[in-house]
Order: C-alpha cells, then structure tokens, then sequence
C-alpha cells in the first residue's frame, strides 16, 4: 500500500531547479534504451495518465514511501519509519540528487560505455518536467565523449524541450495515440504541441527516433498506425521503433495503491505486430522492435 501521493503537475509548470533532480531509480546494463550498453537515469514525475504505463511509480513527482505487506512483521507500535524499519518492508520510492553525485555515479559505467558504444539514457516519468537539470547534466557527459539520450513523450513548451533535445545524440520520442481528442481525453497529451515539436526538432536536423507503443485497445489499431506512418513520411524520417505491450508493471499498481486497469489485456499476437511491421516496411520504414 501507498502512504503518501501527489497530484499531478503539468510539464508547463515544470521545476526550474538546474542543480537538483528528483529521480527513482539508476538501471545498468540496459540493451533497450538506445544503442549499446546504457545506464537509464529515471526521473520522477509524469504528467500523462497513460493506462498501460509500466512505471506507475514515476508518475508522482513526490517522494513517496510504500509497505511491502510480504516483508512486515507487523511491529507494534510500527512508526512506518523507512530508515527504522527492521524488515524493509518500508520503501522510499524516490531520491533527490545534485549535478556532481549523479556525474559521479553514471560515471562508474564509463568503460561499458566505451566498450559497447553505449551510454547515458534520461528517461522517467518525463525528464522534460526536470529540463533545466537534464539540459545540464547532458552537457557534462557531452564533455567525456557520453553517448547521450532522452525518452520523452515531447508534451512541453518548445522553449524547455530544444535546449534538452540540441544535447543528444538520441531523442527517442513516442507517439501513441494519433486522435486529438482521444490523446487528450484518456492520456492528457497535447497531441498537436507534441506533432509540432516533432517537427521542429527534425528541422533543427536532431536525430529523432519515432517510438509507438502497441497498446490493445488504444494505439493498436490499423487507423492509428496509418495516422503514425502519414505524420512521419512527409518528416523524411524512415526508423520505427514499435513497443509491444506488456503485463510487467502489473505487480506495482497494488503496491502503490492504484488499480492495474489493463489486468484482462493480453500482450499482442506476433502476427499483430507483424501486421505493424509489414505496414511500416511497406510505407519505406525501417522498424525495431522493442527500441
């Protein structure tokens, strides 16, 4: 169970802090967030309610405290003291730190970086609600020869998403749902601010790496990835990334105190997501699956 959350915070309210970052967890030895061996910096807090998210831990910008019921032992009186807690049952979902700890700490993977052509990924939550941090922190790894990349869903002013963007290597960018209306009403993104940051960041000649989430019931669909493929042709870009889904978040939703209301959703079929490839290939694209 969760013992304390946070409402949601728009990207356009986005924390100006550049020394100090909210983030949840550092994942080495990633093969799937970008090229090579990557370590993946997540950062805290989302402001879409993607329903299929696997991250729901991501999607409060607080620091958040849980109770894993299988590790209690029911202490009486329990203070629910995370630093106190005998069995560890008691979790701190959420840390924050500054420029030079997370230098340091991205750092020690410095020769798996070398020896693979990898790198440092910044992903969330979404990374552009902590632009002014990232925007920094990107341009010291630049300074070692970092491969550097962002994970981003691009639902941000402009202003905070191209100073970020100018210091990849990789902007892997998503694209869900291709409906307006249905992009805002079930997953609170600001589709045409999104399609025009798109394009921007192609013009300004970043390399951009369209990603679609395969989704059942939402993106999943012969219209929408029609929709993907029409926005794209005319951008020049010819890569794909498709992300089939999956049941791995399931679990957290409990703990968190949510509801995992993609329960009875099944992952794709191999010949629906061959179905998305033949479309894509068919239309001049490149795809990768599982980016």
């Amino acid at each position: 169970m969760i013992l304390s959350a946070a409402p949601r915070i728009s990207c356009d309210v986005i924390d100006t802090r550049a020394d100090v970052a909210r983030i949840f967890n550092i994942q080495r030895y990633s093969l799937n967030d970008g090229r090579g061996i990557r370590t993946v910096v997540f950062f805290k807090g989302c402001p879409h309610f993607c329903p299929w998210c696997a991250n729901p831990e991501s999607i409060s910008p607080r620091i958040e405290t849980v109770r894993r019921t299988s590790k209690c032992l029911n202490c009486t009186p329990c203070e629910r003291d995370v630093d106190e807690c005998p069995s560890g049952a008691f979790e701190r979902i959420g840390r924050d730190i500054t420029l030079d700890e997370l230098e340091a700490d991205v750092m020690k993977d410095d020769v798996f970086f070398r020896a693979s052509g990898g790198g440092v990924t910044l992903s969330g939550g979404e990374v552009l609600m902590q632009a002014p941090f990232a925007t920094q922190f990107l341009q010291r790894l630049r300074r070692y020869g970092v491969h550097t990349a962002i994970e981003t869903a691009g639902d941000a002013p402009l202003s905070r998403l191209l100073p970020l963007a100018r210091q990849c290597d990789e902007v892997l960018f998503d694209l869900k749902l291709m409906d307006a209306e249905k992009a805002s009403e079930l997953l609170g993104i600001n589709l045409p601010r999104v399609q025009e940051n798109f394009l921007q960041l192609v013009a300004e000649g970043i390399n951009v790496i369209p990603r679609v989430p395969l989704i059942p019931g939402f993106t999943l669909s012969k219209t929408n990835i029609d929709r993907v493929l029409a926005f794209l042709l005319p951008s020049g870009i010819r890569q794909l990334h498709v992300l089939p889904f999956h049941q791995f978040g399931g679990p957290k939703y409990p703990l968190l105190g949510r509801t995992w209301t993609m329960s009875a959703v099944a992952p794709p079929e191999d010949d629906e997501v061959d179905l998305v490839r033949r479309m894509a290939e068919a239309a001049g694209f490149q795809v990768t699956t599982g980016g």
